[in-house]
């Protein structure tokens, strides 16, 4: 290698670790909600000189069940803890913050969540990747396909919007709006149209037009199961016609601020859909952040991709490891330091 490429290799690194630092501040600021709340809660009870007892991990549990973290999650991590403090003879409370991060990290590298793309490459072979995007109106379903596309254009892909929300008068003009700032394609009807109309040209476009990518936006509803399956399959069955492995990914869109009820929805998906990653929006404007870990755990689908604010580069892959960093930092004791 010579002097130039190694040099252009160096600064390439120097670039990624900026952008790296900078979502991790993101992430942070926007976990600042339900990290107070959680951080503060902790460190009530972990006082100096405590010991640690049945009363003190049933107060922890009780941290956890409020910070949403889910029931069967926070059943497993109490389980770990008092197996940790068995077999290496923890007393002193002080080291049980330590400890509850390294269990949970071990904990969610076990769920599919640990393996995310978080470099929005598309496969070889499989150009244009296909998304399907469903959840119900409300969650930011729009705003996030606009992040999406934004994410997947700012890492060198071409890429396509299909408008297929067809339903709701606003829901193609916000879309479009959302396609203008992330600077791609965008394939819309009028209101009414048929959703798999607009799919099928959606992806027609994609491959006249070489595409990396086609992001398709469906119908935000869920009351009638039945109905949503029957559209989903019918959008799936046109799109097979231009690429027969079509749609490559379906992912859900979550609303944070909802907490359990969204892990609730998660499962109610599921039965109409088959999802392949989960998408959890408004982590900025809610304490109940750790619904991110509660479906991380107790869904055997990956939280793909997390919103921690409003901006376009707001939605980012989820790293449990670093979710978990930012979830426990001390940000009273940073400040001093």
């Amino acid at each position: 290698m010579g002097f130039f490429d190694k040099l252009k290799q160096t600064v390439s690194s120097a670039i990624s670790s900026v952008g790296d630092a900078l979502k991790i501040d993101r992430l942070k600021e926007g976990l600042e909600k339900t990290r107070s709340s959680f951080v503060s809660k902790l460190r009530a009870v972990l006082f100096a000189g405590r010991k640690i007892d049945a009363a003190l991990l049933a107060e922890i549990e009780e941290i956890l069940l409020t910070s949403d973290v889910g029931v069967s999650t926070s059943e497993k991590l109490i389980a770990r803890l008092q197996e940790r403090v068995r077999k290496d003879n923890l007393q002193d409370a002080s080291v049980i913050t330590d400890v509850l991060k390294e269990e949970l990290q071990g904990l969610i590298a076990e769920s599919p969540s640990a393996s995310n793309d978080a470099t929005f490459s598309v496969p070889d072979g499989r150009k244009p990747h296909v998304i399907l995007v469903i959840g119900v109106n409300g969650v930011g379903k729009t705003t996030t396909i606009g992040k999406l596309a934004y994410n997947y254009r700012n890492s060198g892909k071409n890429v396509i919007i299909g408008a297929a929300d067809t339903f709701r008068a606003a829901a193609n003009e916000q879309l479009e709006v959302w396609a203008q700032r992330a600077q791609v394609d965008i394939v819309q009807q009028g209101q009414g149209a048929d959703p798999a109309a607009v799919a099928f040209d959606t992806l027609k476009a994609a491959v006249a037009r070489e595409m990396d990518v086609a992001i398709i936006d469906t119908a935000g509803r869920l009351h009638n199961k039945q109905g949503l399956m029957q559209e989903l399959e019918k959008i799936s069955r046109v799109m097979k016609k231009v690429r027969d492995d079509a749609p490559h990914d379906v992912f859900l869109v979550l609303d944070a601020t909802t907490g359990q009820n969204a892990l609730q929805q998660a499962r109610e998906f599921t039965k109409v859909a088959p999802i392949t990653g989960i998408i959890l929006t408004k982590l900025d404007g809610t304490a109940k952040g750790g619904a991110v870990l509660a479906i991380a755990d107790a869904m055997q689908i990956p939280v793909r991709y997390i919103g921690v604010g409003e901006q376009i580069d707001d939605l980012q892959p989820f790293k449990p490891s670093d979710f978990i960093e930012a979830l426990f930092e001390d940000r009273s004791t940073a400040n001093e330091a």
